[in-house]
């Protein structure tokens, strides 16, 4: 005997809906000036954005947080902090500062995208007090639409796209800033 339940699913199944097609998306995209636009973008989420024209003024920022005796944690190959890269993420607990780099940015939003290749550990980017991020100035895209394609993320990777700090709304709605994940981003445009 059949239950209903059953029943009911064996139907669904015999069903042969249309698939409609997908939404042709056609928006006129301004890309006049991306990095304008990224700055402003990611200003409205709560990042911070700086200009920068070689590797050795993000070295004087790691050098600085340093000298201010906090944990700085560098992943970018010829930038050096004072903090390696731990085999667990529990470890990472007390790391203040980290830099990663991004493969490319998104101007409508103010987002960067990260692969776990460039974190080292994939809970970094999280687990910091102050996430810093290292974007070429030729690597902006204007929408997700773009954005989203040129991802290519190989099977079994993560990635992730990051828009400012963390933030959440939710106790009383009231905008807390921090509250489950880094309390400041800070993107270095390389120009």
């Amino acid at each position: 005997m059949m239950s209903s339940r059953n029943a009911i699913l064996d139907a669904l199944e015999t069903v042969d809906l249309p698939q409609p097609p997908m939404p042709e998306i056609d928006i006129a995209v301004d890309d006049s000036d991306l990095s304008e636009q990224f700055e402003a973008s990611l200003a409205k989420v709560g990042g911070s954005l700086y200009r920068v024209g070689s590797l050795t003024e993000i070295q004087q920022y790691l050098d600085r947080r340093m000298a201010e005796g906090e944990q700085v944690l560098s992943m970018i190959e010829t930038l050096k902090g004072n903090r390696a890269l731990d085999d667990t993420p529990h470890a990472l607990q007390d790391v203040k500062h980290a830099l990663i780099q991004a493969r490319f940015g998104v101007a409508e939003n103010g987002a960067v995208f990260v692969l776990d290749d460039d974190c080292g550990q994939r809970a970094l980017p999280y687990i910091t007090e102050h996430l810093a991020v290292l974007l070429r100035a030729d690597a902006l895209h204007m929408t997700m639409h773009q954005a989203v394609p040129a991802t290519g993320l190989p099977s079994g990777h993560h990635g992730v796209f990051i828009s400012g700090p963390s933030k959440t709304a939710d106790i009383e709605q009231a905008l807390v800033i921090g509250a489950h994940g880094a309390c400041s981003m800070t993107v270095f445009l390389l120009e």
